[in-house]
């Protein structure tokens, strides 16, 4: 990565993303530093500016300044002004006002006068001739005018070079450019200030219901959740998550606390997702329907609220995909699907989709389904495990959503690997889980913050204490003063944050043996 063609090296371009192969992230904005190495032969200056552009066009182009001394680093700042693709090159070229400058100030402190500096004052008086053709016309006349000064033999050698001096800052900031050299362009994707900044509540629409006398509670509905809504906006936060709203399969359904046989009166998983009522693009029936879907979205709106929905690419054995593409999974040696695993866990409820089997099949529908919700007026993505499903099928899904929809967000539900939760943010989520559920001591939260900030041109982190199935040790145990500690750590060091519904009520209590909630909403 660096220069491309011309006469002084370009290195060491940051951001970069995969070599350039991948954007770097930015808001609409937000401030950008650009850094690059740049060098060329001899005591002649350099000067170094930052071309770019975005939706629309070109931009003017930034000057960069010289980091510190003996580095050769160069450094500027961009700010995006709209959403989109922006793409930035780095431009290196001799500077030869900067190179004349500084030579008659050295000579006329050694003392040397008009006639020593005879070539010196020509040259400049060519060099603003350049400048007239170059920079706005409010300022042609004063260098017209430091040209005409600097040919003057008449007038004192002070105020032949006086009005050339003075005009230091116009020369910087449209200066005369020669051998001008240009970097290879990288990419940067500018999201809506939203990507950065956000405050989420994970929200169970179904738990949204009423007592009855009995005891027994009703199925919450849209509309008896988006009663909700103000008091959720009160507390601070912009966007309300809501897990998969599908229907849920029915055939090997789990009960309360993921045990193997449902009652008659159990929910199941929402994550088991699809039934003879449809699938990924239909709505649960209990829940309402697409047109009270779109009232909620509405309400939330109203309210000060994002709406961002669950994407879980996974089915289960009821789902239409099923029967209609049985290619899309993993059948084993004994003509069964396979179901979910992770080790000890066992997921029989949901078949995941095998992304080698038909792969242009699978990326057309799911497609299909993201411009679905987006339509119904879904701006924001919770991507569960996407670790799970291929990386570059995320870059394709992302990129093709933003062609046509840029303010799209997508937050990686990822707990795993490092190289691959980075790799994540790399290819185009938006906003990524983080470790920070397991980082308690002042010395563990500070080395991993220390890290998310090496990170933030690929992955932009958001902190949660905990998520309807991770119920940390020191939460079980801390009750309502560690859950305060918590909750302001994780919105006072990440820009993103969230929580999951019952944290503000202090939930804590475990399932045995597991670092999960007891009677969570997700039985899982």
């Amino acid at each position: 990565m660096g220069t491309v063609s011309g006469r002084f090296p370009i290195e060491d371009i940051t951001p970069s993303v995969g070599g350039g192969r991948y954007a770097a992230k930015a808001v609409v904005g937000e401030d950008v530093p650009i850094g690059a190495v740049s060098y060329r032969e001899g005591h002649d200056a350099l000067g170094v500016s930052v071309a770019w552009r975005g939706p629309g066009g070109d931009r003017t182009p930034v000057r960069a300044r010289p980091g510190a001394p003996g580095t050769d680093r160069w450094q500027a700042v961009l700010r995006p002004d709209a959403p989109g693709a922006h793409e930035f090159a780095i431009e290196a070229w001799s500077d030869p006002y900067a190179t004349w400058h500084h030579a008659v100030l050295v000579k006329i402190e050694a003392g040397q006068g008009a006639v020593d500096l005879a070539n010196d004052l020509a040259k400049g008086a060519a060099i603003f001739d350049l400048a007239v053709k170059g920079a706005p016309s409010e300022y042609a006349e004063a260098l017209a005018a430091a040209a005409d000064a600097l040919r003057d033999e008449n007038a004192s050698l002070s105020d032949r070079i006086e009005p050339a001096l003075e005009l230091a800052q116009v020369m910087w900031d449209y200066p005369v450019r020669e051998l001008v050299t240009t970097s290879e362009w990288l990419p940067l994707w500018v999201d809506r200030e939203r990507a950065l900044f956000s405050a989420w509540y994970e929200l169970f629409p179904r738990s949204e219901g009423k007592r009855r006398a009995d005891g027994t509670i009703t199925h919450g509905t849209f509309a008896s959740a988006a009663a909700r809504l103000p008091k959720i906006a009160e507390m601070g936060f912009d966007i309300v998550y809501l897990p998969p709203i599908h229907p849920i399969g029915e055939v090997n359904r789990k009960g309360r606390n993921n045990t193997l046989r449902a009652l008659p009166t159990d929910v199941g998983s929402p994550w088991a997702i699809g039934s003879a009522d449809g699938g990924h693009d239909a709505i649960h029936p209990q829940l309402g329907t697409l047109a009270d879907f779109k009232k909620f979205v509405k309400a939330a709106r109203k309210n000060g609220l994002e709406v961002a929905l669950d994407l879980a690419l996974q089915c289960a054995p009821d789902h239409p995909w099923v029967t209609a593409h049985p290619e899309w999974f993993t059948t084993l040696a004994d003509g069964s699907i396979a179901f979910a695993e992770n080790p000890p866990k066992k997921y029989q409820d949901i078949y995941p989709l095998n992304f080698d089997n038909d792969p242009e099949g699978i990326r057309a529908e799911i497609l299909r389904v993201v411009r679905h919700w987006i339509a119904a007026g879904v701006k924001v993505f919770r991507v569960d495990n996407p670790h799970t499903k291929p990386v570059e099928f995320w870059h394709w899904l992302i990129a093709e959503v933003k062609k046509t929809d840029p303010d799209v967000l997508f937050l990686a539900e990822a707990f795993t690997r490092p190289a691959m939760m980075i790799g994540l943010g790399s290819i185009g989520f938006s906003q990524s889980y983080t470790y920070f559920t397991w980082r308690n001591t002042p010395a563990e939260l500070r080395e991993y913050c220390e890290q998310l900030i090496a990170t933030a041109d690929r992955m932009r982190p958001n902190f949660w204490p905990t998520t309807p199935d991770i119920m940390p040790e020191v939460l079980q145990n801390g009750l309502p003063p560690m859950f305060r500690i918590r909750a302001i750590l994780a919105a006072m060091l990440s820009p993103s944050w969230g929580i999951y519904s019952g944290y503000e009520l202090f939930e804590h209590v475990p399932r045995p043996g597991v670092e999960e909630l007891l009677d969570s909403s997700y039985p899982e």
